[in-house]
C-alpha cells in the first residue's frame, strides 16, 4: 500500500498498535461534515462516498474507492480541524482508524521536521484567513456604524430642534399668562377659556394640505380683523389643532377687549407645547428602539450558545441596514408562527443575515422586494432571504461559496463573503445553505437544526 511506503517494520507495528480495524456496511455514515476531525481513516477495502450538501440535494464531492485512500485526522496538526465532507459507505468494507492524538504523537516521533512544516502550513493559512476576516469585520463594522449613525441622527436632531422650540414656546406661554393677569382677566373668564381649549378635538387624520392652507388663511384674516398682532404666527398652530373661525368667535364672546390677543396666544402655545413634547417623545423612543436593535444585533449581553429567536435577529439586522432600505425597496415578511427558538450563536447568525440581506439589496439596485421567510421543516428551521433582482448566472452560483470569491467592486459589500457565511451555518451550527436563482427570483436558503446541542463543532 503506497501510503505506508517508507515506514519501517517498527513504525508499522507502532501504527498498528494505536489503530483499530473497523467494518462498515453500505449506507453507514462514518464521519460527518463540520464535526471535529478527531480520527484518521484509511480505507482497506470497499468504497466510501464523500458527500456535501451544496444545494437542496446532497452532492458527492469525492470518493475513497481504492485501498490506501484516507480522510480526516486533521486535528493531529490543527486543533480546530474539522471534516470537510460527510463519509458515507457506498459498499461494505473495512477501515483502519487512528485517533488524531495518537497520529500526532507518532508523526512527531518519526518526522519532527515534517511535523513542523505541516503545523506551519496549517497555522499560516489560518493566521492569514483570521487577519483577512478581522479586517473585513472592521470594514463591515464601519459601514454598519455609519448607517446606524445616519439612522440615529434623524430622530436625535428632531428631538434637539423640538427642545429648542419648546423653550421659546414656554416663554411665550408664560408671557401671555402674565399679560392676561395684568389685564385683570376674571377667574370665571379664564375657566371658560380653558374649557373651550379642552373641548378642541384633534383631527382624526392630517388635513389635506390645500384645506389646511385655506383654514390658516381664514384664521389669519379673522385674527387680523380682531386686532391680534401675532395672528401670522399662531394661525398655523391653531389650524393644525383643528380650530376654526367658529371656535375663535366663541372665545371672543368669553374674552373681550385687549385680553383676546394674549388669550389666543396662550391657547396656541399650549397646543404647540403639546405637539413639541410629542415630537420629543417619538424621537427619543425611536432612538431607544435603535439602541435596543443594536443590542439585540450584537448579542453582547448574552451567552455564546443560547435559545435564539430568528425573527428577532432578522428584524434587528434590518434596522442595522436601514440606511440602505430607501427608494423603491420594500420588505415582505413571511414569518411562520410555528417556528420555535433554536440553540445557536445568535451574534454569528446575525453576521450571516447581514451578508445575505446586504447581497439581496445590492442585487436589486434600489428597487424591488426583499422577502424574508422562516418556516418549520421537521427537526429544523428554514430561513430564506429572497430578492427580485436579475438573478445569479450559473457560473457565479457555482462559485458563490468559494473563499475570497466576489462579484462586487473593492469597498462595496459587507466584507463577509458567502464562504464565511457557509462556515457559520455549516461548521458552527451544523446546518446547510444553498441558492436557488432565476431572473426576478433569487433565494438563499439556510436550514438550521433546532437543537444543536451544548458543544457544537468549532472551525
Amino acid at each position: 500500500m503506497g501510503l505506508f511506503d517508507g515506514l519501517t517494520d517498527q513504525q508499522l507495528e507502532q501504527l498498528l498498535a494505536v489503530g483499530v480495524e473497523l467494518r462498515f456496511e453500505a449506507g453507514q455514515e462514518l464521519f460527518r461534515h463540520g464535526d471535529p476531525a478527531d480520527f484518521w481513516w484509511v480505507l482497506l477495502d470497499g468504497a466510501i462516498e464523500l458527500v456535501r450538501r451544496t444545494a437542496q440535494d446532497e452532492s458527492v464531492v469525492g470518493q475513497m474507492a481504492s485501498p490506501g485512500r484516507w480522510a480526516g485526522g486533521f486535528r493531529a496538526w490543527d486543533a480546530r480541524g474539522v471534516y470537510l465532507a460527510t463519509g458515507r459507505a457506498r459498499t461494505a468494507g473495512r477501515l483502519f482508524r487512528v485517533a488524531a492524538t495518537d497520529l500526532r504523537a507518532l508523526t512527531e516521533s518519526w518526522f519532527p521536521f515534517g511535523m513542523h512544516i505541516i503545523e506551519g502550513l496549517f497555522g499560516t493559512a489560518r493566521s492569514i484567513e483570521s487577519a483577512v476576516r478581522q479586517r473585513d469585520a472592521l470594514v463591515t463594522l464601519g459601514t454598519l456604524a455609519a448607517g446606524l449613525a445616519h439612522e440615529i441622527n434623524n430622530p436625535a436632531a428632531a428631538a434637539a430642534r423640538a427642545v429648542a422650540a419648546l423653550k421659546d414656546t414656554c416663554d411665550t406661554l408664560l408671557s401671555s399668562l402674565r399679560q392676561l393677569a395684568d389685564g385683570d382677566l376674571a377667574a370665571d373668564q379664564f375657566r371658560a377659556l380653558d374649557q373651550l381649549r379642552v373641548e378642541v378635538a384633534a383631527p382624526s387624520a392630517p388635513l389635506d394640505p390645500l384645506d389646511l392652507s385655506d383654514l390658516q388663511e381664514d384664521l389669519g384674516s379673522w385674527l387680523t380683523g380682531h386686532g391680534v398682532s401675532q395672528g401670522w404666527s399662531i394661525a398655523p398652530v391653531l389650524a393644525k389643532a383643528g380650530i376654526d373661525v367658529a371656535w375663535c368667535e366663541r372665545v371672543a364672546d368669553v374674552v373681550t377687549g385687549p385680553a383676546l390677543a394674549p388669550a389666543l396666544v396662550w391657547v396656541a402655545s399650549t397646543f404647540a407645547a403639546t405637539d413639541l413634547l410629542g415630537v420629543v417623545s417619538s424621537s427619543t423612543r425611536r432612538v431607544s428602539e435603535l439602541v435596543g436593535a443594536v443590542r439585540s444585533y450584537s448579542q453582547l449581553d448574552r451567552a455564546s450558545m443560547q435559545d435564539t429567536d430568528l425573527v428577532e435577529g432578522l428584524e434587528s439586522t434590518l434596522v442595522m441596514l436601514g440606511h440602505k432600505m430607501r427608494g423603491g425597496l420594500r420588505v415582505e415578511r413571511r414569518f411562520g408562527q410555528e417556528v420555535p427558538r433554536i440553540s445557536a450563536y445568535a451574534g454569528e447568525l446575525n453576521q450571516a443575515w447581514t451578508n445575505l440581506i446586504d447581497n439581496a439589496l445590492d442585487a436589486m439596485d434600489g428597487a424591488g422586494t426583499l422577502r424574508l421567510t422562516t418556516r418549520l421543516d421537521g427537526d429544523a428551521v428554514v430561513v430564506e432571504v429572497g430578492d427580485t433582482g436579475p438573478g445569479m448566472p450559473p457560473e457565479v452560483r457555482a462559485r458563490a461559496f468559494e473563499a475570497f470569491f466576489t462579484t462586487k467592486d473593492v469597498g462595496k459589500g459587507t466584507g463577509l463573503g458567502l464562504d464565511i457565511v457557509r462556515r457559520i451555518i455549516e461548521e458552527r451550527h451544523g446546518g446547510t445553505i444553498g441558492i436557488d436563482s432565476r431572473p426576478g427570483d433569487t433565494v438563499v436558503w439556510v436550514r438550521l437544526p433546532i437543537d444543536r446541542g451544548s458543544s457544537p463543532a468549532r472551525p
